[in-house]
């Protein structure tokens, strides 16, 4: 038995759960391709962005007193590492979904063929092996595309999914050195201008 007598014998139903299975592997592979060469340009992006937000914020802040610039800097360091998760995520829950369902969209397949292979054996009033074998192993054919699907999607999953954790990760560890740098520059500031402050309180004295 080859494709062509498998499709020949499928209807309708079949055909199109054939095809519904067909599109999920293509958005498998499309969604997989995509979310391994996205992550790795997002992660020197989101660096960037993030470096972008902090510089932004520093200007802006020039004169508010300790505290707030460094609960302020928090803030916006946490949402703009929520976007960049955010982004990171598109399309992952689609993955998981695909692997969810496809072994039940074959297992419909495989169900719905060999109900109607017993129902042709019935209408022949013949049900022996030569009758049977074909019709149920064509019906099985659906499983093992379900599976087909399946198994690439659940593999995609969870490599994205462990991309995005260590991307997480190397944002977090980014976002706290930028933390400590605005941290350090402060002090250098407020140390700066602690100095200027005493010398020139020394100069007044001494005039």
């Amino acid at each position: 038995m080859n494709f062509s007598v498998y499709w020949q014998h499928a209807d309708a139903v079949s055909k199109t759960l054939y095809f519904i299975l067909l599109a999920m592997s293509i958005i498998t592979w499309t969604l997989f391709i995509i979310r391994v060469l996205g992550t790795r340009q997002l992660k020197q992006q989101a660096k960037q962005r993030m470096q972008s937000v902090m510089s932004n914020l520093q200007s802006r802040l020039t004169g508010v007193p300790y505290d707030q610039r460094k609960a302020a800097a928090e803030q916006a360091i946490l949402q703009q590492m929520s976007r960049e998760k955010s982004d990171a995520d598109k399309g992952v829950s689609v993955l998981g979904t695909i692997a969810s369902i496809a072994p039940f969209v074959g297992l419909f397949g495989t169900v719905w063929g060999i109900f109607h292979a017993l129902v042709a054996v019935g209408t022949s009033g013949q049900a022996g092996l030569a009758q049977v074998a074909t019709p149920v192993g064509e019906a099985l054919i659906m499983t093992g595309l379900g599976l087909a699907v399946a198994i690439p999607a659940v593999l995609a999953y969870n490599i994205c999914v462990r991309q995005n954790r260590n991307l997480a990760h190397d944002l977090h560890d980014h976002a706290h050195g930028l933390l400590i740098d605005t941290i350090l520059q402060d002090k250098k500031v407020a140390q700066t201008a602690s100095t200027n402050t005493a010398n020139t309180q020394a100069i007044g004295g001494q005039a």
